[in-house]
Formats: C-alpha cells, sequence, structure tokens
C-alpha cells in the first residue's frame, strides 16, 4: 500500500501529466496548493514511486511521467466520477431532439461524445445475434424495380433496392411480402434463413407462382450477412494529441479505424457496465500504446450495445468514466422510450 503522502505525489503527477503532457518535476509539485515538503523529500518520494513501478523517468527530463500501473492504480484507487452539469444538458438536449430510429440516436451521441473529450468515440449497435425482424415492406418503384424495408425490433430500418423479374407479377410479390410477415415476425435477424429454408419455402410452393424464381430473389433481397453497426466520432482527434503527431505511430490504428469488423472486435464485451483497459492491456496490438473505457448500454430488454472512448493513456479518466456513466444511463432511457413509442 502506498503512503498517504506518496498518493498524493503520484495524484498530482499524474493529474499534471495529463493536463501538460510534460513530464512533472518535484518544483511543479512543490508549488502546488496545500504541499508543505521540501523539494527533496519530493524526489525521494517520486525514486521510491519509480521503484514499485508507479512512474517512470524520461531520458529527456529529469521529471516523471506515469506508468501504466501508476494510471491503472490512479484509475482503481484515486479518482473519483465528477462532471460538469452542463455536459449533461448537452446529451439531454441531443437525445431529446426526436429521432425516430435506432441509428439516428447512435450516430449523434458518438458525434457529442468525441466533442466533449476530444477522443475517437465508438459506439456499438445491439448485438445482431438479439435483434427480430418486426415488419418487411416491399415498395414498387417502376414495373420491374422495387424496394425492400426491413425494420427490426430495435428500430432499425434497412432499405434494399433490387430489380423485379419481367415474369414476376405485382400479386405474386404481394402473396410473398403477406408470407413472410406472417412467418418472419419475431424472428431472430440470424436465423431468417433457416425459417425461410423451412418454413416460408414450403408456403410459397403453394400460393407463389413460378416460386422458384421469387425464392432466388428473396435470398438476394433478404438472406444477406448482417453488418456490424459500428458508430464513429472523432476518428482524426487523436491525432491532435502530442503522443501521436508522428503518423507512423498510429498507422496501425488509422488501418483499423477503416474496419468495422475490427472496430467491433475492440468493442465486443460480455461484462455489464464500465470498463478500462490501458496500454498493454489491450488485446490488439493497434492500441497497445491506447486507453480504451467502454461502457454497455440497453436498447430493449436483454438487447446490448456498447459505448468507447479511445485516447492515449494520458487520457482524462476521471471525465471519461463519469461521461460514459451517463451516456449509457441516458442512452438507455432514450431507446427504451423510441421503442415505446413506435
Amino acid at each position: 500500500m502506498l503512503t498517504e503522502r506518496q498518493l498524493l505525489i503520484l495524484k498530482i503527477i499524474i493529474d499534471e501529466f495529463i493536463d501538460s503532457a510534460h513530464p512533472v518535476g518535484s518544483r511543479v509539485i512543490s508549488k502546488k496548493d496545500g504541499i508543505a515538503l521540501s523539494a527533496a523529500t519530493i524526489r525521494n518520494e517520486m525514486a521510491d514511486l519509480e521503484d514499485l513501478g508507479y512512474l517512470e523517468k524520461t531520458h529527456t527530463s529529469s521529471g516523471r511521467i506515469p506508468s501504466e500501473k501508476g494510471y491503472r492504480y490512479y484509475v482503481d484507487h484515486i479518482i473519483a466520477p465528477t462532471i460538469k452539469r452542463s455536459e449533461i444538458n448537452i446529451l439531454n438536449s441531443v437525445l431529446q431532439e426526436g429521432y425516430f430510429e435506432v441509428e439516428q440516436i447512435v450516430q449523434k451521441a458518438a458525434e457529442v461524445l468525441s466533442e466533449l473529450t476530444n477522443y475517437t468515440a465508438i459506439i456499438l449497435g445491439p448485438e445482431i445475434y438479439d435483434t427480430k425482424l418486426k415488419q418487411i415492406q416491399l415498395l414498387p418503384l417502376s414495373a420491374h424495380s422495387a424496394v425492400s424495408i426491413l425494420v427490426t425490433d430495435t428500430g432499425h430500418v434497412e432499405h434494399r433496392s433490387f430489380s423485379v423479374p419481367f415474369d414476376m407479377h405485382a400479386s405474386d410479390l404481394e402473396k410473398m411480402v403477406n408470407i413472410l410477415n406472417d412467418r418472419l415476425s419475431g424472428v431472430p435477424i440470424i436465423h431468417l434463413q433457416e425459417v425461410i429454408r423451412d418454413e416460408v419455402i414450403h408456403l410459397m410452393k403453394q400460393y407463389v407462382n413460378n416460386f422458384e424464381k421469387a425464392y432466388a430473389y428473396l435470398s438476394k433481397v433478404f438472406i444477406q450477412e448482417q453488418p456490424v453497426k459500428v458508430y464513429v466520432g472523432g476518428k482524426s482527434n487523436l491525432l491532435l494529441q502530442p503522443e501521436f503527431r508522428d503518423i507512423n505511430k498510429i498507422h496501425s490504428f488509422l488501418s483499423v479505424m477503416e474496419d468495422e469488423q475490427e472496430i467491433a472486435k475492440l468493442m465486443q464485451t460480455s461484462k455489464e457496465g464500465i470498463h478500462v483497459r490501458i496500454g498493454q492491456e489491450n488485446d490488439m496490438d493497434a492500441i497497445k500504446d491506447f486507453s480504451l473505457i467502454t461502457a454497455t448500454y440497453h436498447v430493449y430488454g436483454d438487447q446490448t450495445g456498447t459505448i468507447g472512448l479511445l485516447g492515449p493513456t494520458r487520457m482524462e479518466y476521471r471525465k471519461v468514466i463519469t461521461l460514459l456513466n451517463a451516456f449509457s444511463s441516458e442512452m438507455t432511457k432514450a431507446l427504451y422510450l423510441m421503442y415505446k413509442n413506435n
């Protein structure tokens, strides 16, 4: 266990380094209010904290910077959540703007979160395994083209355009949609293909002319691999951080940001609540120099998504943890009300 004096010095160094990005020396600490210690005593305590692994000494300065172990102790034992009322007001005003789709709320939340922190905000949509189909519509655009509209129980709406075969009549399309809604409403998206194969195709044989061609088009329109829903805000914010002004240092990170599947791997978690991963605690090599803080939110019932902020290990942990707690709670409320109203 650290002594009270060591705790105080460690907190001052981390707070100062988060704010300035410069190594912190004994003189800076001695000038802080409430510090009645000599520079020599402070230097001795800093040396002990370095020996314990909480601080590191840079080659270019006599000051110290926090180690990942120091940040971990800071997060687990020192900081207490605080938040400005103005930030909560901004969040509430955004979520009360009357959106009608999950995507609108989530994308706006990612943008606001990145603006409030100057970090990269990532929000992972609800797990596709939990999402169920609510309704299907087919709208003719012309004699030989139409658009399909899929609505899920989370409020997600997806549009897919397709060509209508010359020998397929509008009445057959209508029958097909009626069968699909009757049999597929409430079915998890991930199981659509299985239910269509085992149940729907038999009804189509009975009621739809030229059902083989209808089934072929059905497969193209409705049976597709469902993309992971990832929303990113402030992708370039990290370029503004002093640690990442060398583009070569974050080349791998920028590559990951172009791949939604890779982003989803960063964010996926089976645990509820707030989780902080610092530097080497991250599994992915591309973000070993970053800190990632995530929180879960609920869409409806057991359906969950993940909100995260990615930044340097010199992250404003107190602010970020508190903001994510607030965003998780307020997004869950907003999405529940949207689902209930729909």
